[in-house]
């Protein structure tokens, strides 16, 4: 049960020019200093959970995203669209975690698509709004800009890799801070945890249009069952990433039953992708108009409970 628990499980789990990037990279903004990324609840679906919540965040996401000098919003999966555009008007980018939920029918897929279709006319618009899919999320992603739901069986189940980098990773902007020998690394050594049994191919990426033009692929790996899938993705024109992986494991999972790397390597790569990833938000200049609503708003209204007596996860926020 602790490994089922972890493992992203899932149950259905024209190319932009090139002066429309250039475009709306070349915009200038000021930086926040107090940035708040939302994270968007996971739906709990083992009975064991359910005596605590319906939705719920794992711990290690929320200090992933801290560590970076940020804050956290949970957003749940109830409110209204009239609620989410309000709270996207505050927060200044959105977290897809991992998870078990139906791409198309879950609350889960339809409140994360309320969120994108908001990020996309917001970027248009030049309001930098960034988004990032872990393991689910980034599989959500790929459904949302497609409009189909492409994922196929590519098990990659508790097991560390090495990353196959493409051409352009080595242009990418999630990896562009990143010092030689950490590329060189990841390259070589198992630094990236994977616990997920679908995932988009490297074929059906390729076959698909609006995934080319709206993503470039930075990196592939080849499942255990031999199944060659994206494994990070970034946006071309937007400010969206996608890691079919999981960064926060390796600094704030611990469990010996389950893959997480906690080499140096390791560490230093999860610490490097979530500061990008804030500093990602500290260009969006959405905020609370109300010091008091913003502080009802974050994560430290909850209190995580300890989890690692009935999941892969040592403490769990529950909603």
């Amino acid at each position: 049960m602790r490994l089922s628990i972890f493992v992203c499980v899932l149950f259905v789990c024209g190319s932009l020019s090139f002066h429309q990037s250039k475009l709306i990279w070349s915009k200038q903004y000021t930086g926040n200093d107090r940035p708040v990324i939302g994270i968007l609840t996971q739906i709990v679906s083992d009975e064991v959970m359910k005596q605590y919540g319906s939705t719920y965040i794992p711990a290690s996401y929320v200090k992933y995203i801290e560590s970076a000098g940020c804050r956290v919003m949970p957003i749940k999966l109830t409110l209204t669209t009239a609620e989410y555009k309000n709270i996207f008007s505050r927060i200044n980018g959105l977290l897809l975690i991992g998870g078990a939920s139906n791409l198309e029918t879950s609350d889960f897929a339809r409140v994360a698509k309320i969120f994108y279709q908001l990020a996309v006319e917001a970027n248009d618009a030049g309001d930098y709004f960034p988004v990032w899919g872990t393991c689910l999320g980034m599989q959500l992603l790929t459904v949302l800009v497609s409009g189909h739901n492409l994922l196929e069986n590519v098990t990659a189940e508790n097991v560390a890799l090495s990353l196959n980098f493409t051409r352009a990773a080595f242009s990418s902007r999630m990896f562009a801070a990143f010092p030689k020998e950490l590329m060189k690394a990841l390259q070589e050594e198992p630094l990236t945890g994977h616990f997920h049994h679908y995932g988009i191919t490297v074929k059906a990426f390729m076959q698909n249009k609006e995934l080319m033009d709206f993503f470039s692929v930075i990196s592939t790996n080849v499942g255990q069952n031999g199944a060659h899938f994206v494994s990070t993705i970034e946006g071309k024109k937007y400010p969206f990433y996608g890691v079919q992986w999981h960064p926060e494991v390796n600094r704030f999972q611990w469990d010996s039953k389950l893959s997480f790397p906690h080499s140096s390597h390791a560490v230093q790569l999860s610490s490097l992708l979530a500061q990008f990833f804030v500093n990602e938000g500290r260009r969006s200049l959405h905020n609370f108009d109300d010091p008091e609503k913003e502080a009802l708003a974050l994560i430290y209204n909850y209190m995580p409970i300890f989890a690692g007596n009935f999941s892969g996860y040592e403490q769990i926020y529950f909603f």
